[in-house]
This record gives structure tokens, C-alpha cells and sequence, in this order.
């Protein structure tokens, strides 16, 4: 019989956090088989919440747990790392009675077979309960009052010198939760009214034609219509994309990184007439474009291949459209992806930067002259952004970059940049370049 005291999820919590932090694995790669040994959906959702939670404030959990420990721990145990921080965050942001986060975590202890370290456990707890908070945060390094790296620190505050302290507290904030309905299969008002109708509240998204952001975050599946294509679910950022390609009925499009399919997805539903081609270098990943597509009722040709090298895919036929949403850093997505906090290093922007620049240069000869190429990312880093437009054009005279005119984001002189909780957005970064005609 499962115990009840609380154990478990915060055990398998623990376990997650070992993997993510100790052997570099992804949240969204350790997360969804660890929950699914928890059989209570309660269970699940803390769980779920303690590993998003530490991961989005470990750099000032991290600090405390440092400051709390009278000595370094004999054993640096992932598990037992995880636990106490597991702990910490328990003890501090969520509705935890003390003592049954002090409790639960230490028979976590137990019950994950480290009953060395359940003296440790209780004592760090006891302590940080027993002491004044702000005694701690009165010390605490930029890093740890912000709860971002140092280094992705200094870069924010290189690129965006005035905003860069409203772009970490946004990042760690939990995101909004945003959907798109299908125009082929409803309005947006009306499926509106169906949420209200069915006890859901939700507003339309401010620049997102077919977006809409729930009040409360719920479980897809319990949408109205979900499984029968009626609605997906994709930030009001990422929704900017389809419609700024402008593709129209007969054109030949391609979605160049299409994993794992929101955007192919919303290009079909707002041009029907047009046929698309939806490559990616994963065909794991592939998978889920092909899942997503079926469940909206739609079509395209998908190809396994790398952006950067078009003989993997290409048949020779050129494309009036290209969307190039290219692999990035992530750090416009951080507040959905906290893990990257732990993931990414300096090294990976500067490799990034290069593989972008690699997949732009290998796609702009499959476009027609005349035709547009849509260069996005999550990234509020101008090295992936704005310096990687900048490179490609000053070697490519047959590309224009096409001024984007809209009421969202800030125009960065090669593109247009949204920062993270921009009303109420994902980071996201577009240019929108045109080859010449004659080209």
C-alpha cells in the first residue's frame, strides 16, 4: 500500500532533481517516468512542483543550503543534495506546515535508502525554519537574489542593460498557460464561450489572433475539444510565427526545425491551400510532429534531416516560404524550462550562434527569389539573435531584411525582440529576411 505520510512524491522529487542536476539530464526527459510510478494524481502534482520549483530558484537555494550546513556534507550525495534542497523549497515557497515538510522529507530520507544522512536532513531543515531569512539573503551574492547563474547574469545585463533585473523576475515566475484554437474547426469567441461553459476562464490573447491564456493552468487533455483537434497548447510568442510568413494559397512551405510541431501545426490551420514540408534532424521528435498533426486533422510531408545540410532532405523543388526556428539557448523560455538554469554553460552560446548561422546559410539557396524566410528563436541573447542576422546579411546581398511593423515586442535594428513577461509572452526573437528577385 502507498505510505501517506508524504514520502514518496518528495523521494521521487528528489530523484528527478539527482538526475537533472548530477547527470545533466533534461526536466522533460527525467520528469514524465519518474511521475508515472506515482499512481495519486496529488502525488504527481507535488512532485511535479518541488522539481520545477528548485530548479527555478536553486541558485539562492543552493546559496542557503551552503550558508545552513555548519560543515561541507562527508558525502556529496546527489540524492541527499536534492532532498535538502528539495526541502528547502518546501520550507519556503509552498503551503507546507513546517513540520510536515521537516517530516516528510526526512522519511524521504529513509525511504530512498539514506539513513546516514536523516540526522543531516532534519538538522538543515530545523535550522532554516529556526532562522530569520533575511539574515541570509542580507549576504547572498547577486546570483542568489536573483536565482540565475552569474554568468547568464552578466550576459542579460550586457544585452539589455535596463531591463535585464525584469527579465530574471520574470523567469522566475510560473508561466501563464496559453492556447491556440484551430480556425478550421472554431472561432475564437466561440470557443471562448465553450470554456466559459464548461466552468473555465480564459482571455484572448493580446496579439495572438487565435490565442487565448487560461486563468489556471489544467491538464490539456480536460480542454473542451482537445483530443478532437479543437485547440493546442502554444505560447502567444510562439503563435506570432505562422502569420508573419505570410504564406498564401499554393505555396510551397518548408518548417526547417518542426519538433515538436506547434508551429507546422498552426501554418496548415491559416493556409490550407498551401502544402508544407516539416523536417527535423530528430526522428524521435519527428514522432510528436506527426502525433500532433494527425490529432488536428491536418497534413504535411515529413522528412527526417538537418537544416544544415539540405541533401539529407531537399528534393531540389525550391520553397516560397521558410521557417527556420532555429535550436537556441532557451533563455527566453526559462520561466518553462528552469532546468536550462543548470544545463546551459557560457561555451553553448557561442556553439549555438554557430550552428544557427550554419542552418541559415545551408536553407537561403532552397528559397525562391521573392520568397521569405522567418528566422526565429527563445533566445534574449543578441549573439543568437540580432549579431547572427547581422552576419548573414553581410555576406548574403541577394537577402533584405523586411522590417516587422507590430504593436509586440521592440524593434532591435535586425529583427524584433519580445523579453520574457512581455504581456504576459515567452522571450522570442523574429527577422523576417526576403531574397532578392533576379537572385
Amino acid at each position: 500500500m502507498r505510505a501517506r505520510d508524504g514520502s514518496e512524491p518528495r523521494a521521487t522529487a528528489a530523484r528527478v532533481l539527482a538526475a537533472v542536476m548530477a547527470d545533466g539530464r533534461s526536466l522533460s526527459a527525467s520528469l514524465p517516468g519518474h511521475l508515472a510510478t506515482l499512481s495519486d494524481p496529488k502525488d504527481r502534482a507535488l512532485a511535479q512542483e518541488i522539481c520545477y520549483g528548485v530548479l527555478r530558484w536553486l541558485p539562492r537555494l543552493d546559496f542557503w543550503l551552503r550558508r545552513l550546513l555548519t560543515r561541507p556534507m562527508e558525502r556529496q550525495d546527489p540524492i541527499v543534495v536534492a532532498l535538502l534542497l528539495a526541502g528547502l523549497y518546501q520550507a519556503r515557497y509552498l503551503r507546507v506546515p513546517p513540520h510536515a515538510a521537516v517530516a516528510a522529507t526526512t522519511e524521504a530520507c529513509r525511504r530512498l535508502k539514506k539513513p546516514w544522512a536523516v540526522p543531516l536532513v532534519n538538522a538543515v531543515l530545523r535550522r532554516f525554519l529556526a532562522t530569520c531569512e533575511a539574515s541570509i539573503e542580507s549576504t547572498s551574492p547577486e546570483s542568489a537574489r536573483f536565482a540565475h547563474p552569474e554568468w547568464l547574469l552578466c550576459a542579460l545585463r550586457t544585452a539589455w542593460p535596463s531591463d535585464w533585473e525584469a527579465i530574471a523576475t520574470a523567469n522566475n515566475q510560473p508561466p501563464p498557460m496559453a492556447i491556440r484554437v484551430n480556425s478550421r474547426r472554431a472561432g475564437r469567441e466561440a470557443y471562448l464561450a465553450e470554456l466559459r461553459d464548461a466552468g473555465i476562464s480564459a482571455t484572448p490573447a493580446p496579439h495572438a489572433d487565435q490565442g487565448l491564456v487560461l486563468a489556471s493552468p489544467m491538464e490539456a487533455t480536460a480542454l473542451p475539444g482537445f483530443r478532437m483537434g479543437l485547440v493546442s497548447i502554444q505560447d502567444a510568442a510562439a503563435q506570432l510565427a505562422a502569420p508573419l510568413l505570410d504564406v498564401r494559397a499554393g505555396h510551397y512551405v518548408l518548417d526547417a526545425c518542426a519538433a515538436p510541431g506547434g508551429k507546422a501545426a498552426h501554418l496548415l490551420e491559416i493556409s490550407a491551400a498551401a502544402r508544407l514540408v516539416a523536417v527535423d534532424k530528430d526522428p524521435v521528435r519527428l514522432v510528436k510532429v506527426s502525433s500532433t498533426l494527425e490529432r488536428l486533422g491536418l497534413e504535411a510531408d515529413l522528412k527526417t534531416g538537418d537544416a544544415g545540410d539540405p541533401g539529407t532532405f531537399w528534393d531540389g523543388r525550391p520553397f516560397d516560404r521558410i521557417l527556420l526556428d532555429a535550436p537556441c539557448s532557451g533563455t527566453g523560455v526559462l520561466r518553462r524550462h528552469p532546468d536550462i538554469k543548470v544545463l546551459r554553460r557560457p561555451s553553448d552560446i557561442a556553439r549555438m550562434a554557430e550552428e544557427q548561422s550554419r542552418m541559415l546559410a545551408g536553407l537561403w539557396p532552397l528559397l525562391i527569389p521573392g520568397g521569405k524566410l522567418l528566422y526565429a528563436t527563445c533566445s534574449v541573447l543578441p549573439e543568437e539573435n540580432g549579431h547572427c542576422i547581422d552576419a548573414f546579411l553581410g555576406v548574403h546581398r541577394d537577402a533584405r531584411l523586411v522590417p516587422i511593423e507590430a504593436a509586440w515586442g521592440r524593434e532591435t535594428g535586425a529583427g524584433r525582440q519580445i523579453l520574457p513577461g512581455e504581456d504576459g509572452m515567452d522571450g522570442f526573437f523574429y527577422a523576417l529576411l526576403e531574397k532578392a528577385e533576379g537572385a
